[in-house]
């Protein structure tokens, strides 16, 4: 175990390092490796290996796995890179860089489970990597590693890098930008230098914006701002070219805005103002929370490091400054804070926003993991294995009683397998933990972080339980069967209900009938792709040759009391898939 303090010129304790000190000088001599060179590439090829070997594992869900797949392939097939699209509907809720790079994906892999998850994967593990590199250039090598496998272990992050949500490419441009600017504010940097990552950090703030809106520059230059008065550093600013660095952020990202609204005028009002200042000031968007709401997503995001959270407080506010006046640890809870405070004070609350918290919070937790003793790694560990067992008994207790007429009991008592096994898994690991922290609390530290790691991604795959259900799957051999049967164009309804997931594995977009959930905007624009009422549909039903509707159960009901000619062709507990009679039907 590298016994190299945090600073130099500091004495190293016999059994780690010495408390926290200044971040190192990029002048300043390399801390020692905390982990052989051989060490380093078996853990990090293990690493990728579990972070993209469960990608194609689980089946798309809804909403946003099926939303984002189904955007992407229809951005693929019609080649319209301008335009994002939804079940054919114009959809410009978020911009399209996500889609992009799925649509990509898709030419050059084929449509997929993996394939749809793959940018999300890659930013998640390129987060870690960066978050890494961060941290040992900032501070040092030993803080370097930890902050990664902080960040890497973290169910916030791991769980949500392994689904195709927005929120993981967002939270990984917004940690680039941050990152950046701590890698510009290390003194003695050349000036050159301090400009190349400062203009990384404006790319990074533009190719935000692109992944998921304006809160790719509004959070970052928020925090910039409180920092500056908490702080007070005001030099700050003289370092980070704002001209050049305007120019590089509009250059990225103001292209595809220019383009959209010129090829859609209705563009401008929906995304900036109702998707935007709406959202956040407006409840009604089915996304509302308690100002409490992100409490418990950070205790359960952040839980292998919870124990460790109020030293983390302790040590890292009262790291001194570097000697250029910056000071990347209180930059850094300013980040976590306000994006924190941002998001409880929205209107409009999901988990996944708390995720851009995540790369800050790493390198705090790695700051104070690096000096840790092995006698207080011990204390900590065992206290993660009284929680695991007990975690283990609420799972024999309650998980295999759950059930719903949406997800039967069966379901829940096949996910209390998995659970048993991740915790098993969890426990397991944290107990050879513990015993290593008898003579080294680095080892220590990274056995547990790879037990944490796997119990998330065992726990996470056990889902597909349930998601096999939700994503409608099982239904779509049965239904390719009878569009075969029917042959093209045939028109296929979606009445009173948006599936996510269906259009995506059909392969075929679907008309909206009635209920144009969040189409609402898109249907307005091309009021002559959708059917209004149920009245107008019995009547587009009965005059077609051939058609194809999935309904939700009670509307099914409806369909019945109006003896629409009809046959099931396929249905579970959440959908009715029916196809209107031919003569042949008939012929026995």
């Amino acid at each position: 175990m590298s016994r190299r303090p945090l600073a130099s010129g500091l004495s190293a304790a016999p059994l780690a390092p010495p408390p926290l000190s200044a971040p190192n000088a990029p002048n300043a001599p390399p801390s020692s490796h905390p982990l052989s060179l051989a060490a380093f590439w078996l853990l990090l090829v293990a690493f990728a290996l579990v972070w993209f070997g469960a990608l194609d594992y689980r089946h798309l869900i809804a909403s946003d796995e099926g939303r984002y797949a189904e955007m992407a392939r229809e951005m693929w097939i019609t080649g319209d890179w301008i335009t994002p699209r939804y079940n054919g509907y114009k959809y410009f809720e978020k911009p399209p860089l996500q889609t992009w790079m799925n649509a990509l994906t898709f030419a050059a892999f084929g449509l997929g489970e993996w394939q749809a998850r793959l940018w999300t994967a890659l930013t998640g593990f390129a987060g870690v990597l960066m978050v890494g590199f961060t941290g040992r250039r900032v501070f040092n090598a030993r803080v370097g590693l930890f902050a990664a496998a902080a960040l890497a272990c973290a169910p916030l992050w791991s769980l949500l890098g392994h689904f195709n949500v927005l929120d993981m490419g967002l939270s990984f441009f917004m940690g680039l930008s941050l990152c950046a600017l701590l890698l510009a504010q290390r003194p003695g940097l050349a000036r050159a230098a301090v400009r190349g990552w400062m203009w990384l950090c404006w790319a990074a703030m533009a190719l935000a914006v692109l992944s998921k809106g304006l809160v790719g520059i509004v959070l970052p230059g928020g925090v910039l701002v409180i920092y500056t008065f908490v702080a007070r550093d005001w030099a700050l600013w003289r370092r980070l070219y704002l001209g050049s660095g305007l120019i590089v952020f509009f250059a990225i990202a103001a292209p595809w805005f220019v383009l959209v609204q010129i090829h859609n005028p209705e563009f401008f009002d929906f995304f900036f103002i109702n998707e935007h200042f709406r959202r956040f000031a407006m409840a009604g968007h089915n996304r509302d929370g308690a100002p409490w709401y992100f409490v418990p997503v950070f205790i359960v995001g952040f839980l292998p490091w919870l124990s460790v959270l109020p030293g983390t407080v302790r040590a890292t506010l009262r790291m001194p400054r570097q000697p250029n006046g910056f000071a990347p640890a209180l930059m850094l809870w300013v980040w976590s804070l306000f994006i924190f405070a941002f998001f409880s004070a929205s209107h409009s609350k999901l988990i996944s926003y708390l995720l851009p918290i995540a790369p800050a919070m790493a390198l705090l937790f790695g700051l104070y993991l690096a000096q840790l003793r092995r006698e207080t790694v011990r204390l900590h560990l065992a206290g993660y294995a009284i929680f695991l067992i007990a975690a283990l008994v609420m799972v024999a207790i309650f998980v295999g009683r759950a059930g719903s007429v949406r997800n039967p009991n069966e379901l829940y008592k096949a996910f209390q397998i998995w659970l048993y096994f991740a915790l098993g898994v969890g426990l397991a690991g944290t107990l050879v933990a513990w015993r290593l922290a008898r003579h080294s609390a680095r080892r220590a530290l990274l056995t547990f972080a790879c037990a944490m790691l796997l119990l998330v991604t065992v726990g996470g795959m056990g889902h597909e339980v349930f998601g096999r259900q939700s994503s409608g799957v099982l239904l779509v051999p049965a239904i390719k069967a009878e569009m075969q049967r029917l042959g093209p164009n045939v028109p296929f309804y979606s009445v009173n209900v948006l599936d996510h997931t269906m259009p995506y594995y059909l392969g075929r977009t679907m008309i909206m009938v009635q209920h144009p959930d969040e189409l609402e905007f898109g249907v307005k624009q091309e009021p002559q792709k959708w059917v209004p009422t149920l009245d107008d549909f019995y009547a587009r039903w009965r005059a077609d040759p051939k058609a194809l509707a999935l309904v939700d159960p009670g509307t099914f009901g409806q369909l019945e009391a109006q003896h629409l000619p009809m046959r099931i062709i396929a249905r579970d507990s959440r959908r009715i898939v029916i196809s209107k009679p031919q003569p042949e039907d008939n012929v026995k």
